[in-house]
């Protein structure tokens, strides 16, 4: 049972839940979570805390790793109005991700708190730090990058590392609404996506293909978030997960559907993108 609630006006809940350009304060009656979420945080802040000095993509891959075994779960953010929803219990792909980063800079703060890891969830998931509608989350990971870049909470390092152009028309939410329920429900924010899809497909992207992976694989570090790349009409990024060095070589460390379970790949992350019919490539976001 959910332990807050939305404000009940939307006047209100926007106020309320601007956490301001450095992310905390944060009026916690605009976060929705159960009491388990609190104990899984307070037991990784137990696990992981005494690496606050370490670095920070040794510390993404330690957090990442605690959630081994956690359930893959879908739609865990669909709510019936837009509000920040922490759910450790059940992760997908973006979830896993931006969670072990609002986790790990949590850590790194120094503030050990469920406000200020919500705070930091927030300035990662909503484009202006701000919950204001179904438009205000960024629901593309290409634009998940390229936001979080702009806010200094990651560096964008596809084009460094590889240098290949990856231009994509991304449209898949406008094109496809009746698969997004509040799209179905509110046919007005329908054009409100498509003029961010607009944006996004506008700026240069880089990807690092799948052909260049081993080439370029030294640059790759423990801890970087990727955007699987796809060929997929209308997207850009088709899945996420979190690098981890094994014997040498990169492996996917992620909330996989396939497996119903966050999990370390057997095989690196290059027999993962060979064995996908449609991933393409990488873009590569390194925390900061």
């Amino acid at each position: 049972m959910k332990v807050r609630h939305l404000l009940p006006f939307l006047l209100l809940a926007f106020a309320a839940c601007n956490p301001g350009p450095k992310g905390p304060p944060i009026d916690m009656e605009c976060v929705v979570f159960q009491p388990g979420d609190k104990e899984i945080l307070q037991q990784v802040f137990a696990s992981c805390s005494a690496d606050r000095k370490e670095p920070m993509q040794d510390l993404m891959v330690k957090v990442g790793e605690f959630f081994l075994g956690t359930p893959y779960v879908a739609h865990t953010l669909e709510k019936e109005n837009e509000q920040l929803v922490i759910n450790l219990r059940e992760l997908d792909c973006t979830t896993f991700a931006e969670n072990c980063l609002a986790i790990s800079r949590t850590i790194k703060s120094g503030n050990h708190s469920f406000e200020q890891f919500a705070s930091e969830l927030m300035g990662i998931r909503y484009r202006d730090r701000v919950v204001s509608g179904y438009p205000s989350r960024l629901h593309y990971f290409c634009d998940w990058i390229h936001t979080n870049h702009q806010k200094g909470l990651i560096v964008d390092v596809s084009g460094e590392i590889a240098g290949t152009p990856f231009p994509r028309q991304v449209n898949f939410m406008s094109t496809h609404p009746a698969s997004y329920r509040q799209l179905k429900e509110d046919t007005t924010l329908i054009e409100v996506i498509a003029q961010q899809e607009k944006a996004i497909s506008a700026r240069e992207m880089y990807h690092i293909p799948e052909s260049r992976l081993r080439e370029v694989e030294t640059g790759l570090k423990d801890g970087d978030i990727v955007g699987i790349t796809t060929d997929t009409e209308g997207l850009a990024i088709s899945h996420v997960g979190i690098l981890v060095r094994r014997s040498g070589r990169i492996h996917l460390l992620h909330a996989s559907s396939l497996a119903e379970e966050v999990v370390l790949s057997e095989g690196t992350l290059e027999e993962y993108l060979r064995q996908s019919k449609t991933a393409t490539g990488i873009m590569v976001a390194r925390p900061l």
